[in-house]
């Protein structure tokens, strides 16, 4: 009995040494599906573009039917995707759902931090661009100039903060101006030994 005693105590307390560390791990691993998600879909967007030689919108929103509704509702931070072709302007065309991805039910309570950023276009060339003209897509949002501050020596891009209250691990997701898409570690100073950070 005395034995089971001591062994049960023992159980408990590496239980209770372990706990904190599985928490953040988990936390931490919902960070990493968030930004694969949002990095699958930004990389789709400009794949897509270069395809159909076709200006493309990818437009974050809070819409659970982005292939039904038009325009949608882009918001800044939200919890789902979308991509759209942008009509050609000679020929009066509609614009054309290409496909959508939700962010909220890979991991619930992480944060995307978008800096404001609604919607982004890719032009032909697979290049980003601003355009002001999306608004019958995104319902108001425009396609505004890239501003962000990515790695030095890179031309300037948008910037995704991805992250969750108890995680130790942020990530961020880079979309630089010639449309690359690079994940990085904010925490972590960009250099020849770390080149998994971001810029200062």
């Amino acid at each position: 009995m005395i034995e089971m005693a001591v062994t049960m105590m023992v159980f408990a307390i590496l239980v209770a040494l372990g706990v904190p560390t599985m928490s953040t791990w988990i936390k931490n691993n919902k960070v990493r599906a968030v930004s694969d998600a949002l990095q699958t879909g930004l990389r789709l967007a400009q794949a897509e573009s270069l395809r159909r030689s076709r200006q493309v919108v990818f437009s974050l929103t809070n819409s659970t039917t982005p292939d039904t509704v038009l325009p949608l509702p882009a918001v800044a931070n939200g919890t789902s995707w979308a991509i759209y072709t942008l009509p050609s302007m000679a020929s009066g065309e509609s614009p054309t759902f290409i496909q959508s991805g939700m962010l909220s039910n890979v991991s619930a309570n992480v944060n995307i931090n978008s800096n404001g950023v609604a919607a982004v276009c890719f032009n032909s060339m697979g290049r980003l661009t601003a355009n002001a003209n999306v608004t019958a897509i995104t319902g108001g949002d425009t396609c505004a100039q890239p501003t962000a501050v990515l790695p030095p020596g890179t031309s300037p891009g948008y910037a995704f903060g991805i992250s969750t209250p108890g995680s130790d691990r942020p990530l961020q997701v880079n979309l630089g101006l010639g449309g690359q898409v690079h994940m990085c570690d904010p925490v972590v100073p960009i250099s020849a030994a770390h080149p998994e950070g971001c810029s200062p």
